[in-house]
């Protein structure tokens, strides 16, 4: 091969990688925006869609990857049939896993590898999911680390509730959930899921008035249809724990 085809080879291929890069990088923006608007779960298989697709093409394939973590927690959270649950977070714990390896000093890929790790022992039974705990607290404490505001004060509110749903002869502890659920409310004062886990720690700390105080909060929010948000079914579980515990709203 001359001198002039060699060069001209490289440039076509230069064309190439480029075109192949931004079609990955528009099917992220394609996959961002479904995500976004994000009604029901069609959208979500979507977006899905649109990820997967751009993990084939992508030269850095590092936000396919977290985002494909990320949407396979909803879609699972939103199954019916816990086999199904099970399969679709282990892949999700998978695609975070590939995340982590291929850029370890950023949060995504932790914090979604940990929330997959949550959902995943959820599915499974408490017991089982034990000799998970500590991955999931792994996970959230390298994101404190990175970024502790991720996703509102996401790693926080996540190792809150792990806290409080495990016993505390496995290292539970109600004290360790108030804690790192007041840390996520300072960080994202607006985020639902963050109330109304608070609002049950209180109660188990008997905190009623403050227990009601989160709950009631959660109930003035904003409605939103969106699934993904899950506004309104924290508002939903809001209005049951007032209901069971019988308070009374103002």
């Amino acid at each position: 091969m001359n001198v002039k085809k060699y060069f001209m080879l490289l440039i076509l291929l230069s064309f190439s990688f480029s075109a192949f890069a931004q079609d990955a990088e528009e099917l992220i923006v394609q996959g961002d925006k479904l995500y976004a608007e994000m009604k029901d779960m069609a959208t979500a298989e979507k977006a899905k869609a649109k990820y997967q697709e751009a993990l084939l093409k992508a030269t850095d394939r590092y936000d396919a990857y977290w985002k494909i973590a990320r949407i396979l927690y909803y879609i699972g959270s939103n199954t019916e049939k816990k086999k199904s649950k099970k399969t679709i977070f282990s892949q999700g714990i998978y695609n975070a896993e590939r995340a982590v390896d291929l850029k370890p000093e950023k949060p995504d890929g932790y914090y979604w590898l940990g929330v997959n790790y949550g959902v995943y022992g959820e599915a499974r039974g408490v017991l089982k999911s034990l000799s998970l705990v500590d991955d999931i607290k792994d996970a959230m404490n390298k994101v404190i680390e990175l970024d502790r505001g991720y996703e509102d004060g996401g790693p926080d509110r996540v190792l809150g509730r792990v806290y409080f749903k495990v016993p505390g002869i496995a290292g539970g502890s109600k004290k360790k959930s108030l804690e790192h659920l007041l840390k996520s409310k300072e960080l994202g004062p607006n985020d639902p899921l963050t109330r109304y886990y608070l609002a049950d720690t209180y109660l188990a700390l008997k905190e009623v008035e403050k227990a009601k105080e989160e709950l009631e909060y959660v109930l003035s929010m904003e409605s939103d249809s969106r699934w993904v948000s899950g506004v309104n079914d924290c508002k939903k579980g809001a209005e049951e724990m007032l209901k069971k515990n019988k308070f009374r709203k103002k």
